[in-house]
C-alpha cells in the first residue's frame, strides 16, 4: 500500500481501444500464456488491501502460481514507493501530483519482448493508432483464450506470419521487417528477458543492434519492459509535451532538456511519466468517464 487498481490499470491501458489490457471501471482483464495456454485473468480490488484474481481456462497450481508471478510484475505490486513520497514530500509541485494519484504503482509489461514490439508498433504514430495496430496483431496471431479474448503474440506466433499480412493490418514496410527480425532473433537465442542483468547504457547498446529499434524504442523497453525507473524516455513526444505541460514551459522540450530536467527527480524520473500520462488521460476526459 497505497496501491490503486484503477491508476495501474490505466496507467497500462492507456488507451480505451486497447483489446489487450483492459479496464471496464471495475476490473482489470487480459489473456496471459502460461505453460502454452492462453488464460483469461480478472482482478477486482475491493475495501480491503486484497486483489481478488479469477482465472478462467487451466487451473492447475503452477497456472495460479505463474499468474501470481505476472501480475506481481504487470501490476508493479511488490515495489516499495516509500521513497518517491519521500520526494514528493519535497517538492509541492510533485507532491500535488503524486497526491492525486496517489495509490498508482509503475506497470511494466509482462515479457521485453512485448515491450518492444509495442516500441515497434508505436514509432512515430499516435498511441492510439499504434495501440490499434497491436490489438489487429493480436487478434490475428495471438492465443485465443476461453472467453475469446486473444493474448498477446509470442515470437513463434509472429515469425509464422508473412511480410504482407503484417501489411495488410497496417503495419508500413520497415516496421513488418523490424517485427519479423526482432522475432526471429528471439527464437534464435536473443535474450531479452537477460537484459535486465545489463546498465541502461549497455541495454539500449544490444537493443539498437537489432533493426528497427533506435533510442527511443531502447530506452522505452527500459522503462515499461525493464522497470527502470530512472529512465524518463527523451525522445517520447507526448511525454515531453506532458512534462512541459506540467511545469508550464513556454518553449518545446529537446532530448538533452529533458534529460537534465529528469535529475531533479532521480531515482524516479520514470515514475513521474506514468504519473503525467493519467494526468493528460483525466484531462481529456478518460479517467472519469470510466473510474
Amino acid at each position: 500500500m497505497p496501491f490503486r487498481l484503477d491508476l495501474t490499470a490505466w496507467a497500462l491501458q492507456r488507451r480505451a481501444n486497447n483489446e489487450i489490457d483492459r479496464w471496464d471501471g471495475h476490473a482489470y482483464e487480459r489473456a496471459f500464456v502460461v505453460d502454452g495456454r492462453a488464460l483469461d485473468v480478472s482482478v477486482t480490488q475491493g475495501s480491503a488491501p486484497v486483489l481478488r484474481v479469477i482465472v478462467r481456462g487451466e487451473t492447475a497450481r503452477s497456472s495460479r502460481k505463474a499468474v501470481t508471478s505476472i501480475l506481481r510484475r504487470v501490476l508493479g505490486l511488490q515495489i516499495d514507493l516509500a521513497g518517491f513520497y519521500r520526494l514528493a514530500h519535497r517538492d509541492r509541485h510533485l507532491e500535488s501530483l503524486a497526491g492525486r494519484f496517489r495509490g498508482l504503482k509503475p506497470p511494466r509489461f509482462p515479457s521485453v519482448f512485448e515491450a518492444v514490439v509495442n516500441g515497434i508498433a508505436c514509432q512515430q504514430l499516435s498511441l492510439t493508432v499504434g495501440i490499434l495496430l497491436l490489438g489487429r496483431l493480436s487478434r490475428l496471431c495471438g492465443l485465443p483464450s476461453p472467453t475469446g479474448a486473444h493474448a498477446f503474440p509470442r515470437p513463434s506466433d509472429i515469425t509464422a506470419l508473412r511480410p504482407a499480412q503484417l501489411r495488410t493490418l497496417g503495419f508500413n514496410h520497415n516496421k513488418a521487417r523490424a517485427l519479423l527480425e526482432v522475432s526471429h532473433a528471439v527464437e534464435d537465442g536473443f535474450d531479452l528477458e537477460a537484459l535486465a542483468d545489463l546498465d541502461n547504457d549497455a541495454v539500449v547498446e544490444r537493443l539498437v543492434s537489432l533493426r528497427g529499434i533506435g533510442r527511443w524504442t531502447a530506452e522505452y523497453v527500459l522503462l515499461r519492459g525493464l522497470g527502470r525507473l530512472t529512465m524518463f524516455p527523451g525522445d517520447d513526444v507526448g511525454a515531453r509535451t506532458n512534462l512541459a505541460r506540467w511545469m508550464k514551459l513556454r518553449t518545446p522540450l529537446d532530448y538533452a532538456r529533458v534529460r537534465q530536467l529528469a535529475r531533479r527527480w532521480e531515482p524516479y524520473p520514470g515514475f513521474l511519466y506514468f504519473h503525467l500520462l493519467l494526468q493528460a488521460l483525466d484531462e481529456a476526459g478518460e479517467l472519469d468517464a470510466r473510474s
